[in-house]
């Protein structure tokens, strides 16, 4: 087996983990079809490098301390900063929506802040390090439509564009249109494309160079989107200014 094969098994087996959150070494290998002795191995040598913990008395595996220390890492090195999540925080009080703030991260589209509240939650697929469904989403229409086509086909077909209510975009010809549009228009709508009854909006944020970077976003249920479109409209090209320009110049 050549050295790609290997790291790719022992990646799976390290995923088919930190999905179950406590596996037994059996169940890992039904789910990934993996000879039980090979998942033996492959689990014993993460738990020997402190990436799994193995559980005696429940005879199951979960991840160790250096998954924790790289996503801690992970979240260090790319979580908003401060006055970004400020910013955020504005547009999440002054609308009364959940607000959200996503970048690029070299082929990715990644969600980094987003900022909510009892009364006004946000989606609850989305999280920190969110990079899913960039079809479907208004902050993942927006990085899409500044994509050059080449760049934009690359992406969509590593990582399809699956349905996800009746109203998601899957066609590719339908969405590059769309995509213009977004463009031309300079913010992204999401209509029950992504979860049913919920609306969601985008603008762009641009670095000093002008060149796309992120955008913020906001999600409330349609039924109080109604009649908002201006307001909502007018807020986030407010707050992506104030983004940008901290982007510029290091301060709001």
């Amino acid at each position: 087996m050549s050295n790609s094969a290997v790291i790719h098994r022992t990646f799976s087996v390290l995923e088919a983990v930190s999905s179950s959150g406590s596996v037994s070494a059996k169940a890992v290998a039904d789910r990934l079809e993996i000879p039980l002795p090979t998942v033996y191995r492959l689990l014993h040598e993460l738990e020997d490098s402190s990436y799994l913990v193995y559980l005696k008395d429940e005879k199951s595996f979960e991840l160790g301390p250096k998954c924790f220390e790289l996503g801690l890492s992970f979240q260090q090195r790319l979580v908003a900063p401060h006055p970004i999540r400020q910013i955020t925080d504005e547009l999440h009080r002054s609308l009364g929506t959940a607000a959200y703030f996503a970048i690029y991260r070299g082929s990715d589209i990644l969600l980094t802040y987003s900022s909510d509240c009892e009364r006004h939650p946000r989606l609850r697929p989305l999280r920190f390090g969110f990079n899913e469904a960039a079809h479907a989403t208004a902050f993942g229409k927006i990085l899409l439509s500044a994509m050059p086509e080449t760049q934009r086909t690359e992406y969509l077909d590593a990582r399809g564009m699956p349905v996800l209510t009746p109203h998601t975009i899957v066609r590719r010809d339908l969405l590059d249109t769309h995509l213009d549009e977004v463009a031309t228009r300079g913010i992204a709508w999401e209509h029950d494309e992504f979860l049913p009854r919920q609306t969601c909006a985008a603008v762009p944020v641009h670095n000093g160079t002008g060149m796309q970077v992120g955008a913020i976003a906001i999600s409330t249920p349609s039924t109080k989107a109604t009649g908002r479109a201006k307001a909502f409209d007018t807020a986030l090209r407010e707050h992506a200014g104030l983004c940008s320009r901290y982007l510029r110049g290091g301060s709001r």
